[in-house]
């Protein structure tokens, strides 16, 4: 206890003076250690800088992640590429397999690429990537040369995205100018290498890409631009088309040539540094001539009326989305040649109408002081493209010659004449008066000097120098055509009024117009079948019909008001009398005749009154032909075809047309009726079409104040139906009935499709017999008959009683139906 006591005292007694010097230098030496043991300035921050440094790259690797997945949660699948099925065009077929329409919202046509020239690829290739086939996706060198010749060059004369970029933008990403999209696009662009083939790859793009003027994929641009598949292709039209991306609009071969040839050249060129082409190829290349072809819109320039009819039916049964996007295969009936004689003859058809209603006037009348100044303005318009025959502008009336009575016309720089032989058509239009009645014989009662008028360059005359011209107006009436085929229904042509670019209604099917005496074959088939006769006598007689509940007075009357006493049958309907049929109406009832007209295909509402014998109620021009072809097929209903076939997008079949027939009438009724409608061409109303000189049955129509006009016919091969009229359903005018306004388009058509086509008759069935008889009395002849034919009867209702002498007669009953 002692000790550590004076141990502890020790501790607490100052130290004598050696031993503070002693302390003193161990502490020095202590610092000097720490001194040098700790680190300097540079160190640490060096030390911070390393730490900081990686800190940063795992957070930047850490943001990079999660930006990335951020990114890539939203990011398309690219295994939709495995099935490559885009937008493709609809294309319409006419019956001998040529392209009548195409139906798209982006007009593309997909080819494999072994049907793409390597010319096409590679020019492709080395306009837009030229290290495609190295790099992943996504080229950093390229665009970094890419940048440093725009920036040589003044402007962006090449891209920095790779063809897998644009395939990904094409396919995945909208076209907004954002960091974020341009990220994904880096990003999906690299999948798609990673899971794609170059070749599989290239072929998206080449049929994907966007070459102007509607065009998708080179195929759609080949025939849009050149007239060719893309199989067909020069160099020097492949690099035209490589030149393309960049600006369809700006490097457009139709709008900005010298512009796309300025880009041709630099695919060449480009081309030429790959390796692809030599120098000589390039030289032969750039002096190729290219024929660009003026797009065609195969729509308006076929048969715009039936391909617009093939349209209603496809998207009323498939969808819009089927006909504009799927590619299908649609294959009519339609004669393409038959087609052009159609619309060739109803044009001409309501021309001769119009020169029958006379001129209408001058488009307008100039003083003296602004005949120069209009002629002049002309003149930039005529003498930019020579004047050619048959070519129709505006000239201005600028004198008479008193001798010949020609007309003195200039068009522009360009002095000719009207004859006046041209003008005798060119009175002023009046329904009322008949065409001829009143002739032209000075031109002066035609034009004024000053007159506007439309002209048509006929021929020019070297020696006079000089054009002579012919007076022109644009019709105003419209018209129709159908013709199907007999035995088959193929619907042939279809013409729906007189220009479509002006109208797209159809007439053909779209309007119902009074039919006229066309009804009338309906009434009387019906009455073969209630017992009538060929040679049933009716009494054209007056007849008044009354009506208590509206109080009116009906009293048909024939088209001359002339009425002919006894009458036979086929006569009856030959001559076409109206009174007759309204008789025949009402003796086998309008309930009947109603439920015969829907068995012969008439779907329209009929009235139910006598006027319906008259063709009161409106029907189609497609109802009516339908109706006369069971007449031409004996007895037999088909359905009409305008499609034969259709095929999706990968040759299936999924639609094809079939031959529906269905007994409706006999065929003794059939034969007897064409029997009849022979006699109504040969001696009746439809005599001008006598001029086909082979068989031919057929009926005109003629409506109440000649507001339409209708011929239906047909031959052994073909059922045709014509209608002409106003839209407005004002009167065609004095005279102008079915036989003057509508059968001669009727005969212009079916003897142009019938040309060099041997001679057909139509052949009677078994149950129709043959039997000689009084043109009078309809009964068997006697002696005395002065006038006998033979006449067609079903078996069993051949007439048994002889005509008796005329002694013998005490009444008419014994002739004549009495009741009617």
């Amino acid at each position: 206890m002692i000790k550590l006591f004076e141990k502890t005292l020790k501790q607490q007694v100052p130290m004598t003076s050696t031993t503070h010097t002693q302390n003193k230098s161990t502490s020095k030496i202590r610092k000097q250690r720490v001194k040098k043991g700790r680190p300097s300035i540079f160190a640490t921050l060096l030390k911070w800088m390393v730490v900081f440094f990686f800190t940063g790259i795992v957070l930047l690797g850490a943001g990079v992640t999660g930006f990335y997945f951020y990114i890539s949660k939203d990011l398309p699948h690219i295994n939709s590429l495995n099935d490559y099925r885009p937008a493709t065009v609809s294309t319409v077929f006419s019956d001998d397999g040529r392209k009548i329409g195409e139906f798209f919202r982006e007009r593309r046509i997909v080819i494999p690429l072994d049907q793409m020239p390597d010319h096409l690829k590679n020019a492709f290739i080395a306009a837009e990537d030229s290290r495609f086939r190295e790099h992943a996706g996504v080229d950093f060198a390229g665009i970094l040369r890419a940048f440093i010749k725009n920036i040589r060059a003044g402007a962006i004369v090449q891209g920095g995205s790779t063809i897998t970029q644009q395939v990904t933008k094409s396919f995945f990403l909208s076209p907004e100018r954002t960091y974020e999209r341009k990220i994904k696009e880096v990003i999906l662009a690299h999948r798609i290498d990673r899971r794609f083939s170059k070749n599989e790859i290239l072929f998206l793009y080449l049929n994907q890409i966007y070459l102007g003027h509607g065009a998708y994929g080179v195929e759609a641009a080949a025939e849009n631009y050149f007239g060719k598949h893309a199989k067909d292709l020069s160099l020097a039209e492949c690099s035209m088309l490589a030149g393309l991306p960049q600006a369809p609009s700006k490097y457009s071969p139709f709008r900005h040539y010298d512009r796309a040839r300025q880009r041709q050249i630099y695919v060449l060129n480009r081309m030429k540094e790959d390796g692809y082409i030599d120098n000589l190829a390039v030289t032969e290349a750039i002096s190729t001539a290219l024929d660009i072809k003026p797009r065609k819109n195969w729509f308006i320039e076929k048969v715009p009326c039936y391909t617009e009819h093939v349209r209603r039916y496809v998207v009323k049964k498939y969808g819009e989305n089927a006909l504009y996007e799927q590619g299908l295969q649609i294959h009519t009936a339609v004669d393409i040649e038959y087609q052009k004689i159609a619309r060739k003859e109803v044009l001409k058809g309501v021309v001769d109408l119009d020169r029958r209603q006379g001129f209408r006037g001058p488009v307008k009348t100039l003083s003296p002081d602004e005949i120069q100044e209009f002629s002049q303005a002309a003149a930039n318009d005529v003498t930019m493209k020579k004047l050619t025959s048959g070519e129709i502008c505006q000239g201005v009336v600028v004198g008479f010659e008193k001798k010949s009575r020609n007309t003195r016309v200039r068009v522009g720089n360009i002095n000719g004449i009207i004859s006046i032989k041209d003008i005798r058509w060119a009175r002023k239009p009046n329904i009322k008066v008949a065409p001829g009645q009143k002739k032209i014989t000075r031109p002066t009662q035609v034009f004024s000097p000053g007159d506007v008028i439309r002209v048509r360059a006929v021929s020019f005359d070297e020696k006079k120098d000089q054009w002579l011209f012919s007076l022109e107006q644009d019709p105003l009436a419209q018209s129709a055509l159908l013709s199907i085929e007999t035995g088959t229904g193929l619907v042939k042509a279809m013409i729906g009024g007189r220009d479509y670019k002006n109208s797209q209604f159809n007439r053909a099917i779209q309007s119902r117009r009074q039919p006229g005496s066309s009804f009338k074959p309906i009434i009387y088939a019906a009455a073969l079948d209630k017992g009538y006769t060929a040679a049933s006598v009716i009494i054209d007689s007056p007849v008044v019909f009354t009506g208590a509940k509206k109080d009116f007075t009906w009293k048909p009357h024939n088209y001359k008001d002339t009425f002919h006493g006894p009458t036979l049958f086929r006569h009856a309907l030959v001559k076409s009398r109206n009174v007759i049929t309204v008789k025949i109406l009402q003796d086998i009832g309008i309930d009947y005749v109603l439920d015969y007209a829907k068995k012969l295909g008439i779907t329209s509402p009929i009235a139910r009154d006598l006027s319906i014998s008259l063709g009161s109620s409106g029907a189609s021009l497609l109802e009516i032909v339908g109706a006369y072809t069971v007449f031409a097929n004996q007895g037999y209903r088909i359905e009409p075809v305008f499609i034969t076939k259709i095929l999706d997008r990968d040759g299936n079949v999924i639609e094809q047309a079939e031959l529906k027939r269905k007994k409706v009438i006999d065929m003794s009724t059939a034969y007897i009726m064409t029997s009849i409608l022979e006699s109504a061409v040969t001696s009746g109303t439809g005599w001008r079409v006598k001029a086909l000189k082979r068989p031919a049955a057929g009926k005109t129509g003629t409506t109440n104040n000649l507001h339409d006009a209708w011929f239906l016919g047909y031959t052994p091969e073909y059922v045709t139906g014509v209608w002409v009229g106003f839209d407005s359903e004002a009167s065609l005018g004095r005279g102008e009935t079915g036989s003057r306004t509508a059968s001669p388009i009727w005969l212009g058509y079916m003897a142009g499709v019938l040309d060099g086509k041997p001679v057909r008759t139509f052949n009677a069935p078994e149950g129709v017999v043959f039997a000689k008889i009084d043109a009078k009395t309809g009964l068997l002849p006697n002696d005395a008959s002065s006038e006998t034919l033979f006449e067609c009867f079903k078996e069993g209702t051949v007439p048994t009683k002889v005509t008796p002498s005329p002694k013998v007669f005490t009444e008419s009953e014994d002739l004549f139906k009495s009741d009617i």
